[in-house]
């Protein structure tokens, strides 16, 4: 998958008249959940449907924004985002896109009237030969355009408009990011998955800690947790942690995805951790050096509450399992425990 940060960087043949041009959707898709993935799908097929006995199609293209329009339009409210624009992207090519224009969203941008919006980004720049958008969409100055709107220019300017109407779960809900915000506040790892699609990934850079989870025979991976995305209440997780050579994005080739104990907090027991952290306990492994490389983790349950112990022994018991409870969860063998000599991580 292609991705354009900026007009600018947008193929010219796109704009040839002559040519097959796209098929275009239009959204934040912040978590690309389930109700995303339905709409997507719904692009890559007509663009692929379209294609001419010669194999030239429309391309299968989404226009995204960052920072989050909210973000922009109201600073002072904090709306954390489900993914990281890094994570989204992923997700985003996993939907068999050809290619995401990244829109840098600032005021100015969103001062534009729905025709403007239309005709020249989606028309104009990517060469829309169909628009395909949830009922729910809203767009140009003051969000005054909606599906009635769109299909109005649509009909005007001969660019066929297709309304996905909204993919509901089971309960009648419909999928979407305010669900798994909801979702991930209560610590309900699994039923954000389930509205996702796919487990709540955290993304950051490894730094050191105080060191103290190897001289207890549990080394973990630090990462800070005011930049590692949506983190859910403090706890101990069942999880992966998943290191690839394309820089930590989850998917790549040769990545390697290993079990992991995660506990996120302030760690009550000692009161020399005044801020939040992400540790991740890969089992059984007491070699791996991964200060400075970016990680994913993806947290699959969540086992308990953050707790103070009185004293080592019971937190080192409970510790072990913590251990216990992960491998059972994500069904892999339980390791033997690691002697604190043993730890070769930096």
């Amino acid at each position: 998958m292609e991705i354009w940060y900026g007009a600018e960087q947008v193929p010219a043949a796109l704009r040839d008249p002559s040519g097959p041009g796209s098929i275009v959707t239009v959204g934040v898709f912040d978590g690309v959940h389930r109700g995303h993935q339905a709409i997507l799908a719904r692009v890559v097929e007509r663009a692929h449907h379209a294609a001419t006995p010669d194999g030239r199609r429309p391309r299968a293209i989404a226009l995204t924004f960052d920072p989050h329009p909210a973000a922009v339009h109201r600073p002072a409210t904090r709306l954390p985002l489900i993914t990281s624009l890094a994570d989204r992207l992923e997700s985003l090519a996993a939907t068999g896109l050809d290619a995401v224009l990244v829109v840098h969203y600032t005021l100015d941008f969103a001062d534009q009237g729905p025709e403007e919006f239309v005709r020249d980004w989606l028309e104009g720049l990517l060469g829309a030969r169909a628009i395909v958008v949830g009922d729910d969409v809203r767009f140009g100055r003051g969000n005054s355009g909606d599906a009635a709107t769109l299909r109005r220019i649509g009909r005007a300017d001969g660019v066929e408009v297709e309304i996905v109407s909204d993919v509901v779960a089971p309960t009648g809900r419909r999928w979407s990011s305010t669900w798994v915000r909801e979702l991930l506040e209560a610590g309900d790892m699994r039923g954000a998955a389930e509205v996702l699609g796919h487990v709540h990934r955290l993304r950051g850079t490894v730094i050191h800690g105080h060191r103290r989870g190897r001289e207890l025979g549990f080394p973990t991976a630090n990462l800070d947790a005011a930049t590692a995305g949506v983190v859910p209440p403090d706890g101990v997780y069942a999880g992966w942690l998943v290191r690839s050579p394309q820089a930590g994005v989850a998917g790549a080739a040769g990545e390697k995805r290993l079990p992991a104990a995660i506990s996120i907090g302030t760690n009550p027991t000692f009161d020399d951790v005044p801020d939040r952290t992400v540790e991740a306990h890969v089992l059984g492994r007491a070699d791996l050096n991964l200060y400075g490389e970016v990680v994913v983790i993806e947290l699959v349950e969540r086992l308990r509450p953050m707790l103070a112990f009185d004293g080592l022994e019971p937190l080192l018991a409970q510790m072990r399992q913590d251990v216990i409870d992960t491998a059972a969860v994500l069904d892999v063998p339980v390791p033997e425990p690691i002697r604190p000599e043993d730890v070769t991580a930096l």
